[in-house]
């Protein structure tokens, strides 16, 4: 099964075999090595308390607003519907996708900007960078190591969320680089499974945040109309609304709009792989 696998990746993939972890383990032949990593993730502390921290709306509000747990998962679904039709690595695509906001708190990008200022004396905060905190130290599930032991592929993607890592202060002052002992490349740019997690990440928040305002009346379709990427979708929708009901409306704008950028992804990335003539990962760097 796995033989099966490794033959119909693309030659972007990054491979299913890892290239290891900080800490050896021994094998299985039930899992691969980024199945280990997913499986750890979705059993991990951190993981369940998702399930708290706010989206956009407080989750005491209403049992249908999201919550980084509903978030995550969604983003999961996007990554590995994209790393399907790419031929990637859907493991760790996925793996990326429920790990990206582990460090997250509570009150959404507002928790975030008051727990930097707390902790300005400290090198600040960062959520990114209390997600690999997280992972690295804080989870404590094994009698031989801290953290998750997670692989390399996997840090390197987590690192590298938001692209390449120029500037590593942060990095220094909250985790101490040094820790990764030049087993991570910060310059470099990430996998494209790990590209795929960000832009997934990007089409989840797009789209859900815009049902959940709607659901909650912070605004109304008619706003949207304005707005160019929105504009024919919502025009299409309102049409249904004297013989449907509007939360069924909504839903089907909320699907098509996930389904366009979706679209439209595949659709620019294979003209720029074509245009740049990237065929392996070494065009890609």
């Amino acid at each position: 099964m796995q033989k099966n696998s490794i033959q119909t990746l693309s030659k972007l993939a990054v491979p299913l075999k890892s290239k290891g972890r900080f800490f050896n383990e021994k094998k299985t032949h039930l899992r691969s090595d980024f199945q280990r990593d997913r499986d750890r993730i979705i059993h991990s502390t951190a993981f369940r308390r998702l399930k708290h921290k706010t989206q956009v709306f407080v989750n005491t509000t209403g049992d249908h607003f999201r919550t980084r747990i509903t978030h995550s998962l969604e983003v999961a679904q996007i990554a590995r519907t994209l790393s399907k039709f790419f031929n990637l690595n859907e493991d760790l695509c996925e793996t990326l996708s429920l790990a990206h906001d582990l460090g997250h708190t509570p009150f959404g990008h507002a928790g975030e900007e008051a727990l930097n200022d707390c902790m300005k004396r400290f090198g600040g905060f960062d959520h990114n960078i209390q997600t690999l905190r997280t992972i690295l130290f804080l989870e404590n599930r094994y009698y031989s190591f801290k953290g998750l032991n997670l692989t390399l592929e996997t840090l390197d993607g987590l690192i590298k969320h938001n692209g390449p890592t120029k500037n590593l202060k942060k990095f220094e002052e909250i985790l101490g680089v040094n820790y990764f002992k030049n087993k991570i490349n910060f310059s470099e740019s990430p996998s494209l499974e790990a590209q795929v997690a960000s832009i997934s990440d990007d089409i989840a928040y797009n789209s859900h945040d815009l049902e959940d305002g709607l659901k909650s009346n912070l605004f109304y379709l008619d706003d949207l109309e304005n707005i160019p990427i929105l504009n024919k979708i919502v025009i299409k929708h309102k049409n249904k609304l004297k013989d449907y009901s509007i939360d069924l409306v909504i839903r089907q704008i909320v699907r098509e709009i996930i389904n366009e950028m979706v679209e439209d992804l595949i659709i620019t990335t294979q003209k720029n792989l074509k245009k740049n003539k990237i065929k392996n990962l070494k065009r890609c760097f």
